[in-house]
């Protein structure tokens, strides 16, 4: 097992260096989904949700956290991504799933940042839809692919 990065000898949290390391293409894919009652599915479809068109606003957030992981996530290296993209599968009986892919050029990888804009994602999707359904689940949030760095293509 590889050892942790983020900390130092002491055992104390840190950011980790990346002066030294090259700039390569990197890529990452994540997946997440948002299981909901049939009705509030169906009028996500139909677009009757009374906040607006759910899943532009989810796609915009998504992105939007994407550009901002590093200031939710504590150890995260601020990324000019250069890339975001978020799509949606509705899945009936009562099924969102939301795939996000994201790029960059840079020296550390965006597998925190494709993760981050998959989960705001999901939440923007509960916060347009609570009123009319608060059963609704956000899960199986996951890392599906990553591409570029050192340790090299990962497949889920």
């Amino acid at each position: 097992m590889e050892e942790l990065t983020h900390f130092d000898e002491q055992g104390r949290a840190r950011m980790v260096d990346v002066s030294d390391k090259a700039e390569t293409s990197r890529i990452a894919v994540a997946h997440g989904k948002v299981q909901m009652q049939t009705d509030t599915l169906e009028r996500i479809r139909s677009g009757l949700i009374a906040k607006g068109d759910v899943l532009a606003v989810a796609q915009v957030a998504g992105i939007m956290a994407a550009k901002r992981t590093s200031q939710l996530i504590p150890m995260c290296h601020p990324l000019g991504i250069t890339g975001a993209k978020l799509s949606f599968k509705l899945i009936d009986p009562g099924e969102v799933e939301i795939e996000a892919v994201v790029k960059v050029q840079g020296k550390t990888g965006v597998e925190m940042e494709a993760l981050t804009a998959v989960s705001v994602a999901a939440l923007t999707i509960y916060d347009m839809c609570k009123a009319i359904d608060k059963s609704m689940t956000i899960g199986e949030i996951y890392l599906v692919e990553k591409q570029g760095g050192k340790s090299g293509h990962y497949v889920r």
